[in-house]
């Protein structure tokens, strides 16, 4: 097994492909612009510059296309052409799936061609092609773990698409085009973020239990010198959190809420990330079938990627309070296990009569905002959870569904999506005409819908936000990630872009705050919500 250590750089240093393969990427359009006197100190002596412009001029992509420059040690590789507007210009999900088709283990080079606001996308979208967990065994069990170091470098070009405009590597050029300290911090703490949320993800529950969980969120927190709060087991009852009791009181290893809590001095907003961590879900006794069980190790997703967010935010320079709460739990089989036609009692205060176990993500998720709101006085809170299968419907493969009670959040969003990468796309927003799909003749409640084809997803994330109340005053975002979280068998570190983008206006991080600058977001009156 090889472990691949990435490093970003400023500037291209010098390097033999014969040595050091590297793959040359970029929209067709701006590896033109770049001209060869940009790329050559990774290609000479071996590719010259008729050699070079040769190949860029048999790319035809469709849609994309690559061609060996020399021995497949040195590719240049051409991502789509059109872009739509759903799509993040970046091009991310195919700079994943080329770096992958040209990596081969060793010590190698990858470099972007794009413009400055491209870059934190396409960096997270090279370290998706880097996966950490692996159990495979080689032929030679007794030989060692081999380390490949990838350096990550960029050719940025002017974002006028004036032809005539100059590449700028090296830090030869206009200083705005040129990446920071800052800026390589960031991508180095990012790559690292997305890596570490799709191993979390990548590793089975008999590895990646509720305890393993809680000791990876520590060790952030330890990492970042942060507060953390520990709820776990019994404690969970005692203190009223019905819904996470309720689900992981059955497995071997108990439950637990966890909290990371940021909080820099001169700080005006509480804002709280709040992530589902089903380590595993059987469905419970409504269990998932042999075809649908496989695969439910992903059921933490939301969680990791609140991790890893966190952990990126909160070293870019956060200016504000920042909670990041985990809803940890196992929803298995037992004779300790909830019953259809159970009625729990959530944190919010209000009833829940349950009538289908697998829709366990939900009532985890009711007892992290109201602790958000009740505990932490969070005036923004976002939960981002793997909730419901129906989100591919909605959104599809690749964008997160996204509901909330704010118009503008939802627009933000939806930038920050384009922006990052990690793409995301509005669901119904209507508790008036779909929150009765949760009638109960005995509790406020039931937990899952009559009617699962009316707006499957939107009303999966209403009864969350019931639980805040539909009159909260501040403002609530709803992500279900249910499939980016995933591509094939490999996790993609979901979440991790998008929260970081999202909030980058409360970042001391330049590049994070010129990604959100476009969005002017109206943020909810902290003494409306401490009148509330």
């Amino acid at each position: 097994m090889t472990v691949v250590n990435l490093e970003f750089s400023s500037s291209l240093s010098k390097s033999d492909p014969q040595k050091q393969p590297v793959i040359i990427i970029g929209q067709l359009k701006n590896l033109i612009k770049a001209k060869y006197s940009s790329v050559k100190a990774k290609l000479e002596p071996h590719v010259t510059e008729q050699v070079y412009s040769a190949a860029l001029s048999s790319l035809h992509p469709s849609p994309t296309d690559s061609c060996s420059l020399y021995l497949n040690l040195a590719t240049v590789a051409a991502l789509p052409v059109k872009c739509s507007r759903h799509n993040t210009p970046s091009r991310a999900h195919f700079i994943t799936k080329l770096v992958k088709s040209a990596t081969v283990g060793v010590d190698e080079s990858v470099v972007i061609v794009c413009r400055r606001e491209d870059v934190f996308a396409s960096a997270c979208a090279v370290a998706r092609a880097y996966p950490l967990y692996s159990r495979k065994t080689t032929n030679n069990l007794s030989a060692s773990t081999k380390t490949a170091t990838v350096q990550v470098e960029f050719v940025l070009l002017s974002s006028s698409d004036d032809t005539s405009s100059m590449a700028v590597s090296n830090g030869t050029a206009e200083g705005e085009l040129v990446l920071g300290e800052g800026d390589i911090e960031l991508l180095k703490n990012a790559a690292m973020a997305v890596r570490l949320a799709a191993r979390i993800v990548d590793t089975p529950c008999n590895e990646m239990n509720v305890d393993t969980f809680v000791q990876e969120v520590l060790t952030v927190g330890q990492a970042l010198g942060v507060k953390s709060t520990v709820i776990r087991g019994e404690e969970l009852n005692d203190k009223g959190l019905g819904g996470i009791y309720g689900v992981g009181k059955a497995a071997l290893v108990p439950p637990a809420l966890v909290v990371l809590s940021h909080l820099p001095q001169g700080a005006t907003e509480t804002i709280a990330w709040v992530g589902k961590g089903i380590v595993y879900d059987t469905g419970g006794l409504s269990i998932k079938g042999k075809t649908s069980m496989p695969g439910m190790k992903r059921d933490c997703g939301g969680a990791a990627g609140v991790l890893g967010a966190f952990f990126t935010t909160v070293k870019a320079g956060f200016t504000q309070n920042l909670h990041a709460v985990f809803c940890l739990a196992e929803n298995a089989v037992g004779p300790r296990s909830t019953r259809p036609d159970d009625i729990h009692t959530l944190y919010s205060g209000r009833t829940v009569e349950i009538n289908n176990t697998d829709a366990e993500g939900r009532l985890v998720l009711s007892d992290g905002v109201s602790y958000a709101q009740k505990d932490l006085k969070a005036n923004i809170i976002v939960d981002m959870a793997t909730l419901t299968g129906a989100q591919a419907i909605c959104t599809g493969k690749y964008h997160a569904a996204v509901l909330t009670n704010n118009a503008e959040w939802e627009g933000a969003a939806v930038h920050a999506g384009k922006s990052s990468g990690d793409l995301v796309f509005p669901i119904l927003y209507c508790p008036e005409l779909h929150f009765s799909e949760f009638s109960s003749a005995v509790a406020d409640m039931k937990n899952s819908v009559t009617d699962r084809s009316n707006a499957q997803s939107s009303c999966a994330g209403l009864f969350i936000g019931a639980h805040l109340g539909f009159d909260f005053p501040g403002v609530w975002v709803h992500i279900d990630m249910a499939s980016p979280v995933y591509v094939g068998e490999r996790a993609t570190g979901y979440g991790v872009a998008i929260l970081s983008t999202l909030f980058g206006k409360f970042s001391n991080s330049d590049m994070l705050q010129s990604l959100a600058e476009q969005t002017d977001l109206e943020l909810p009156s902290t003494k409306k919500l401490k009148r509330n």
